[in-house]
């Protein structure tokens, strides 16, 4: 590329991203004041600038704004917004949420994801047969794997804000339900995991090859690098009174963890996550929590890049009237396989029929963690245009449906402000919630117990 032609295309990126984030601010707005998670307008934002709305506009101004020229360098700013994303998703991870639950957690997760995996891997292969799924070295096994893990994921950081919103954070059945999130997403992503290998893999020695440098990535990211990280930014070291040096650090190894996956033939969203996850969070929050937030912050201004970049592949006006009967068979799998997954499992386990139902409700919201997983799917070619576009909707749908649904099963009082939760503390999103915990509605049985505390089974 040419000097003139690098400098057109800087001017483009320029543009574009001047108009990106304010259109996220403004939809994100909007969003909490539909007392909807703000990150469902930065969402929606970016699917409007696509070819789906804007698009349509005389003179298709999405063409003229994104120009191909400057496409891959909007990629580039989005991948490093996930990676940053990706990391704050591990770092909230709290895996102490799992102890001493009991098999109810279990119970409930594993239903709530076999179900819908099960339901996922039925879909590929219906569309398969109308041939909407793109077949590799490996046949099915590819996208039946991935639509499995894609219909099974729940967002845990929107979930979280749903929770902190209605005042259900520190109640029993808010906790349950974390723990749940977390445990299907480290299943969800696990099973991706095992689908990037088998779609890049190409013969059963790179298979192995592939699958023992994971292992042993997460073996030294567990044994080496978080104990090392630990020696590295305890208090009494010195040079950790200065947080530049730490968030320098931090950040290094962040990096490094997503271009080491990378190269494993993974994704940089894996490096991240796992990273994040072995990050000592007592020792950042007691002495540097700027450091996190800082980087959390940084993700704030490339999120609504990403969700640009996935709306210019999504293109509603491309599924007709097959790919509407598509739709709707996603949404009611997705919805029916999660719902009636945790419910029935919660119910199994002691849980009172009005908790079963919230529960349910509480793990079909999916949220930007579903929008990740697409991209990683769709930059495998393990499925096409159309399949991406519904399952983007189906992401959209399932979240938006949360708070409304959990508004009904919990009845907020008249004087509760405005919905101010983002999945990821986007424009406005970051504020926490006013009011806070409020008195619950008892169940349908009359017991006289608050609906929100779980029987132990």
């Amino acid at each position: 590329m040419s000097g003139s032609a690098l400098e057109e295309t800087i001017r483009d990126v320029l543009v574009g991203l001047a108009v990106v984030v304010p259109a996220a601010v403004v939809c994100g707005r909007i969003a909490q004041r539909l007392r909807q998670p703000a990150v469902l307008g930065e969402i929606a934002a970016g699917l409007m600038l696509g070819p789906s709305l804007l698009g349509l506009l005389p003179g298709n101004p999405t063409a003229v704004l994104f120009p191909d020229q400057a496409r891959p360098f909007l990629q580039l700013l989005a991948q490093l917004g996930l990676v940053l994303f990706m990391f704050g998703v591990g770092y909230h991870l709290d895996v102490a949420q799992l102890r001493g639950r009991g098999r109810q957690v279990v119970s409930v997760s594993l239903s709530s994801v076999v179900l819908p995996f099960a339901l996922g891997t039925g879909l590929a292969v219906a569309f398969a047969s109308w041939g909407l799924t793109e077949q590799g070295r490996m046949g099915l096994l590819g996208p039946a794997l991935f639509l499995g893990a894609a219909m099974s994921i729940t967002a845990f950081p929107v979930l979280a804000r749903i929770l902190t919103d209605h005042g259900l954070a520190r109640e029993r059945i808010g906790t349950m339900a974390l723990a749940c999130a977390a445990l299907q997403d480290l299943l969800a992503w696990g099973i991706l995991a095992v689908v990037v290998v088998v779609v890049n893999a190409d013969g059963s020695w790179p298979l192995a090859r592939m699958a023992l440098l994971s292992a042993l990535f997460a073996i030294g990211m567990l044994y080496v690098v978080k104990p090392a990280l630990h020696r590295l930014l305890a208090p009494e070291r010195s040079w950790n009174r200065d947080g530049t040096l730490v968030q320098g650090v931090v950040f290094s190894g962040l990096l490094l963890s997503a271009w080491a996956t990378d190269a494993m033939g993974l994704h940089t969203v894996f490096g991240a996550f796992v990273f994040g996850a072995v990050v000592p969070r007592r020792l950042l929050e007691a002495h540097t929590p700027e450091v996190p937030a800082r980087i959390e912050q940084s993700s704030l201004l490339l999120l609504p890049v990403f969700f640009t970049v996935t709306g210019l592949s999504v293109n509603f006006r491309g599924l007709g009237g097959q790919g509407l009967a598509m739709l709707l068979a996603v949404l009611v799998a997705a919805c029916a396989g999660k719902f009636i997954g945790a419910a029935a499992a919660a119910r199994l386990t002691g849980a009172t029929p009005r908790q079963a139902v919230t529960l349910g409700v509480l793990m079909n919201a999916r949220g930007l963690t579903e929008l990740v997983l697409l991209n990683v799917g769709l930059g495998l070619g393990v499925i096409d245009g159309r399949v991406f576009t519904v399952m983007v909707a189906m992401a959209v749908v399932t979240t938006m449906m949360t708070g409304p649904l959990l508004q009904r099963l919990l009845p907020a009082p008249p004087s509760r402000t405005a919905y101010r939760g983002g999945e990821h503390g986007g424009a406005g999103g970051a504020a926490e919630a006013e009011a806070g915990p409020r008195p619950l509605p008892r169940d349908a049985a009359g017991s006289g117990q608050p609906d929100t505390v779980l029987r132990e089974p």
